[in-house]
Parts: C-alpha cells; structure tokens; sequence
C-alpha cells in the first residue's frame, strides 16, 4: 500500500468517524473495493451515544451495511439518571424494526403523552420483515413519555415509552 493510499484510507476513516457522531449512529461498516485482490473493510463503532469515545477498527465486513440509530429520547428529562431503559415503567422495544405512531399515514396516532391506556392497547406499531407488529400496553397506565417518533428505527431492548 502506497503513502497515498494510506492517507486517504486514514482520511476515509475519520470522516466515518465524524458521520457516525453528526448522525447519532452506533455503528458504521463499510468495504471499499480497490482492485481484485485489495480491498479495505472498516468498522466503526461506539458503545452509547455520547459515552464512549468512537473506535476505528479495520475487520473483515461482508458489505456496506448502516446499523440502526438509537432511539433518542424525545423530552430530555433527567428521571433515573437520565436512561430512560432505567425506567420501572419504560416499555422495550421487543424486537428490531422500524416505529410507526400509527396505523396508516395520516390517521391519527395511536397514543399521546398525557393518554391513559389499558392493559393490552396498542401503543405503536414496530415493523420487521414486512410485519406490522402491534406493540401492547404491559399494564394500564398514563403515557408519561413518548422516546421515539414516526419512522425511527429501533433495536431489540430500545426503551419506547414510559407508563406511569
């Protein structure tokens, strides 16, 4: 690999750097394909946003492939120490997807702070593989929190909404 090369690598690998924290992203791959038999494979990475400091790792990578965002919280309330997956009544996400508030554009969404639901209601709708998979209320309660918006994507765990 020539002088050249490996500066413009380096450079690659900082500006995927400074994508990943202008976008609030925990994890960036990417394979650059140079010539038959050289390539580049880089993985980019951070443990929380804003807690860990972000990582650059070369690693084998099957393609470019984007991980989805954490969910941010939507009020920035310190409740808990400010995680909101702390929260006795923070409701996960139970699988991998993308949210939606309600259940076409254009209807209204299913729940708002301030609602109370019951046991069972729907709260949102995550959609996984082409699956449109209501996502119920654990217990009644009163929507104290909404953490995601229309169209975000969310991970398995994502805290989505606090019940009180």
């Amino acid at each position: 690999m020539t002088k050249n090369t490996h500066d413009a690598d380096v450079a690659f690998i900082e500006a995927l750097a400074k994508l990943l924290r202008d976008n609030d992203l925990t994890e960036l791959q990417v394979k650059r394909d140079y010539a038959e038999d050289d390539s580049l494979n880089v993985r980019v990475s951070r443990a929380a946003p804003a807690a860990a400091p972000v990582q650059a790792t070369v690693a084998a990578a099957p393609a470019l492939a984007p991980a989805p965002a954490a969910a941010p919280a939507a009020p920035a309330a310190a409740d808990h120490g400010g995680d909101p997956a702390q929260h006795p009544g923070a409701v996960p996400s139970p699988m991998v997807g993308t949210v939606y508030m309600q259940a076409e554009p254009g209807a209204p969404s299913f729940i708002s702070v301030g609602d109370t639901v019951s046991e069972g209601d729907t709260l949102l709708i995550v959609e996984a593989m082409k699956t449109m998979n209501h996502i119920p209320a654990p217990r009644a309660g009163k929507v104290s929190r909404i953490l995601v918006t229309d169209g975000d994507p969310v991970e398995f765990g994502t805290p989505l909404v606090i019940l009180e």
